[in-house]
């Protein structure tokens, strides 16, 4: 578990259930607590003049949740190379073993002692990334989703 929260009454919608976009404050407070853990925290950021961006971003909303309900983010590491990392982030209820979202996101390591442009981590930094628990591809159930209608089959009769 990396982030805890609970669903405040200005979080939700006209139907009574979180807004779709503070799924995603949620999971960005998520992503700033995976920060702190590898070193990339407050501190570190302006003593390093480094910082993550995200590159993408994908959401998935499995099940309503509620105003008043408490909600915990676990992340996990998909991937990661000398400048990126990709998370998979899902969100509970509760104590529940079953996700109500899953996110994932793809993070830019980036230097801002001037111009933001994309940076290697530190070696401390990238140690620890390598560290954080990781979930295969095949066992994180709702990464890798493309958004999309299914092809229509074409017709010669008139519409």
């Amino acid at each position: 578990m990396i982030y805890r929260d609970t669903v405040k009454a200005e979080w939700v919608d006209y139907n009574g259930h979180l807004r779709d976009a503070f799924y995603m404050l949620i999971y960005s407070l998520a992503t700033d607590a995976f920060m702190d853990r590898i070193g990339l925290d407050d501190a570190g950021r302006r003593a390093r003049q480094r910082t993550l961006y995200t590159l993408e971003a994908h959401v998935s909303y499995l099940r309503e949740i509620k105003e008043g309900a408490a909600v915990r983010v676990e992340v996990r590491v998909l991937a990661h190379d000398r400048k990126r990392v990709h998370l998979y982030l899902e969100m509970f209820e509760g104590d529940s073993t079953e996700p109500v979202s899953a996110c994932e996101q793809m993070l830019m390591h980036i230097d801002t002692g001037g111009a933001p442009k994309s940076a290697s981590f530190d070696a401390d930094v990238a140690a620890r990334i390598a560290a954080e628990p990781t979930v295969a591809p095949e066992h994180a159930r709702h990464a890798g989703r493309v958004i999309g209608l299914p092809a229509r089959a074409s017709s010669t009769a008139p519409a």
